[in-house]
């Protein structure tokens, strides 16, 4: 029983830091300097996200590894802003990181994302948020595919919709 216990424990600080890494190269903003186009209250935005999205996007949460909708998800499409419908990402970028959520080597466009600073948790992260709204969407290393720009978006499937092609 000891040993399953101590099982569960490595394998959940695996999956919880696999999304965690400190990354201090990225350009980052505060985003208290920034505006966002559009700007709803929390019940504004409870009325339009699932509980899920509403618990990722507004209050900056995280849905867990490996048991989510679109982490092994390999059909073509595109993955739009559960929010807004923005297109954010494309399935021709989404790869396999090992992390338990989407990954994606890059935004579909200049743009749709912001990069700002994320210090919870008493990590420093680069954290990816919405442009139109501000919302949280997951983060971003520095460990993803070398040939693809080397970089990993890690992203909530709640934050998510994906439409297939």
């Amino acid at each position: 029983m000891k040993s399953l216990l101590g099982i569960i424990l490595v394998l959940l600080f695996i999956s919880g830091s696999s999304c965690g890494q400190t990354n201090t190269k990225a350009k980052v903003q505060n985003t208290k300097d920034l505006q966002f186009p559009i700007q709803k209250s929390e019940a504004e935005w409870r009325k339009i996200l699932s509980p899920l999205a509403f618990e990722v996007m507004v209050k900056r949460g995280t849905e867990p590894p490996f048991r989510n909708e679109y982490n092994n998800n390999h059909q073509k499409g595109i993955y739009v802003s559960a929010a807004t419908g923005e297109p954010l990402f494309s399935s021709e970028d989404k790869f396999e990181s090992g992390s338990g959520w989407p990954s994606f080597t890059k935004a579909i466009k200049a743009g749709v994302v912001t990069i700002v600073t994320d210090t919870s948790h008493g990590m420093i992260r680069d954290e990816v948020i919405e442009t139109k709204t501000g919302l949280h969407l997951g983060h971003v290393f520095d460990d993803g595919p070398k040939d693809k720009g080397g970089k990993r978006y890690c992203m909530n499937s709640a934050a998510l919709k994906f439409i297939k092609k």
